[in-house]
């Protein structure tokens, strides 16, 4: 009978923590819906960032880019393509030359490593 009590409240565990990441995937498939609306189309790639889950990494077809973090691989794959995001196995080549950076990012990646302006946009 314990057994059965433990495999009923596994069950029911298991049908939670399912249920938390459909909603997650669905918000999450909700955002990166808005930002290809936002920029043309959108593209992406996961990345693994390990206990702290897996970033979803979104270039538009305008270069604008920007990242989501899901708490689980698995959660952003669903996320994908519930939202039809096309996915690259890496971020290289003609993928990465789609990205457009601007001014903050400059200052951002530079100027603080050098003791570069401050960014003041």
């Amino acid at each position: 009978m314990a057994d059965m009590a433990q495999t009923d409240e596994t069950q029911r565990v298991d049908s939670r923590r399912a249920a938390r990441d459909g909603r997650r995937a669905a918000r999450l498939a909700k955002e990166i819906g808005a930002f290809a609306k936002a920029h043309g189309g959108a593209e992406g790639q996961l990345a693994y960032l390990g206990q702290a889950g897996t970033r979803i990494v979104l270039v538009g077809e305008d270069g604008g880019w920007g990242d989501l973090v899901a708490p689980s691989h698995a959660v952003a794959e669903s996320a994908a393509e519930k939202s039809g995001l096309t996915l690259h196995e890496s971020f290289d080549g003609e993928f990465a030359a789609k990205v457009r950076t601007g001014r903050y990012e400059w200052t951002r990646m530079a100027g603080i490593q050098v003791g570069g302006p401050a960014n003041r946009d």
